[in-house]
């Protein structure tokens, strides 16, 4: 076998190269593996032609007027009737929570405002999921259970009045803004940098998993701290043919869209707009639910923008429902945590994912795929095609199995010591991303598994970063880099940098930057790393 030698940080690392062939046939049978399989369309709902006007029943869209009771009624009517639309005309209706039954389209009007009323004693607490633990909570704004053939549509807007329930960090104001939050009354933290909406969020804040249900307490135990327990806008559990059409959701206390254990979801010309500085601020979770089409959507969030997930550590994994069988198509994401987002609570599995024709514009990081020690679980068989970044903040493509870990870098966790594999190791494989353009970013690829569970069979494709730092790549099998073209920071050390990998190749790797190596090696337990047609002319260390 012919050998290239690489001088790789005042050494001199061995690498075995392959022929284009042998390259090709690899990635060819990597690919197959994965058994990817477009999944079919969800089956959509159905309704009867019967409509109810909620300004018939005597409804108020003044904005001042409570409408909670005449608006639950006319979804219960219209149910037990058989079912239809309820219609939400032009004008802007205040009210409390909102139960959904099944059969329903709640239909808003262009011009039409379904206002959450800032009055927390209208939202009760209760019993229910959070970030994959069962916890209490308070009432969502609008929410359903047990239901089947559901809709939300129309050109209307669903605003959850989350301002009132959220914390914010003075960082993320101006000082015009901040002033005017701190005069409309809640509570500063001690050192005056958080404001909160009152002392029941502070005390929840301080103590220890305060939403969690512990043996033997009951509901009136949580009530001191009710107004931490934000809710989220859209709640839909276990529900069967939903629909979400047009409308915007904006402003949440939480997360805005929360698809729970649901089957045949169709997201679809919606818009979800958060403040950048909405804590949580999620703009649509998909948890445990299968059949899923979200597509031609905007998402500006305050924290990740679309979002995959399955519940979290040994309750997700006890309730083994996979998210499976999605497709993400001709999506934009504007600031966000994340544009396309895997885990971190992704214990019951996610699986069979196609993501399509999206862009990502000023998202801290654009694809993010995150885990950690203690989830369990698998991540596997995840399609991601033609999607164009700009302006990202961190990672452009991020696989990351030390979530909130504070080490960012290959060189940060070199000394770290492998685990015993359990039920509690989560596994991340079979990914094939291609045609990705980046126009900026911190860093364009990293991938860092766990020593004891590599993030594996990875093949990245056809893909153009400007990055300030272009490659990290460490404890990963499998990996395969191809036709990468760079442009990263001047005068870089290195532009990709590898730590503990095995069989990894890199082919058609293209940079006229001036960096001092192409790679830089690190740790004892390289083993089989291939490369071919690496063009990068002005690097000071070239092939021997």
């Amino acid at each position: 076998m012919k050998r290239l030698y690489f001088v790789l940080s005042a050494f001199v690392f061995i690498i075995s190269a392959k022929t284009q062939a042998q390259l090709d046939k690899d990635s060819i049978a990597m690919v197959n593996d994965f058994k990817i399989t477009m999944p079919a369309l969800p089956v959509l709902p159905t309704f009867g032609n019967d409509t109810i006007d909620i300004a018939a029943k005597q409804a108020i869209g003044n904005g001042a007027a409570l409408n909670t009771v005449i608006i639950n009624n006319a979804i219960d009517e219209l149910s037990k009737r058989g079912g239809g639309v309820v219609l939400i005309p032009r004008g802007t209706w205040l009210t409390g929570p909102i139960e959904l039954k099944s059969n329903i389209n709640l239909h808003l009007d262009k011009g039409a405002v379904l206002l959450f009323t800032k009055d927390k004693n209208q939202y009760q607490l209760f019993e229910t999921e959070w970030e994959g633990h069962q916890a209490m909570r308070s009432q969502s704004p609008l929410y359903g259970e047990n239901l089947e053939n559901i809709a939300i549509t129309g050109d209307g807007v669903i605003d959850g009045n989350g301002d009132a329930w959220r914390p914010v960090k003075k960082s993320k104001l101006t000082p015009a803004q901040w002033n005017a939050l701190v005069t409309s009354g809640g509570v500063l933290s001690n050192d005056g940098k958080i404001w909160y909406p009152s002392e029941g969020y502070i005390k929840g804040e301080h103590t220890k998993d305060a939403g969690i249900i512990e043996a033997g307490k009951k509901q009136k135990d949580y009530t001191s701290m009710k107004d931490f327990f934000r809710p989220n806008l859209l709640v839909l559990k276990n529900c069967k043919n939903v629909l979400l059409e047009k409308t915007t959701f904006q402003n949440s206390p939480a997360w805005c869209l929360h698809l729970l254990m649901c089957k045949n979801i169709t997201v679809k010309n919606i818009q979800v707009n958060n403040p950048y500085y909405a804590q949580n601020g999620d703009g649509i979770d998909v948890e445990s639910c299968s059949n899923v089409l979200i597509e031609g959507s905007a998402f500006a969030t305050g924290d990740d923008g679309i979002c995959m997930k399955s519940g979290r550590d040994a309750f997700g994994r006890k309730r083994n429902m996979p998210t499976q069988n999605v497709i993400v198509r001709n999506n934009i994401v504007y600031h966000s945590h994340g544009g396309f987002v895997i885990g971190s609570e992704m214990s019951g599995g996610i699986h069979n994912i196609f993501v399509y024709n999206n862009s990502f514009i000023g998202s801290d990081n654009g694809l993010r795929f995150k885990t950690v020690r203690g989830r369990g679980g698998m991540v596997s068989n995840v399609y991601v095609d033609n999607i164009y970044m700009k302006n990202i903040i961190h990672d452009a493509i991020l696989f990351d199995m030390y979530y909130e870990v504070t080490a960012s870098s290959v060189g940060d966790v070199m000394d770290s010591r492998p685990e015993p594999v359990t039920v509690a190791t989560p596994q991340f494989q079979d990914f094939k991303i291609e045609n990705v353009v980046c126009e900026g970013a911190a860093r364009g690829i990293f991938i860092r598994g766990l020593p004891e569970m590599h993030v594996k069979n990875i093949l990245l494709k056809n893909i153009k970063l400007d990055a300030k730092k272009a490659v990290e790549i460490m404890e990963a099998t499998n990996i395969r880099l191809d036709n990468i073209s760079i442009k990263a920071e001047a005068n870089s050390k290195s532009l990709i940098d590898i730590h503990n990998v095995e069989n990894v190749s890199f082919n058609n790797i293209q940079s006229n930057d001036e960096v001092e190596n192409v790679f830089s090696v690190s740790g004892k337990k390289n083993k089989s790393i291939n490369v071919s047609n690496i063009n990068v002319p002005n690097a000071q260390n070239k092939t021997l």
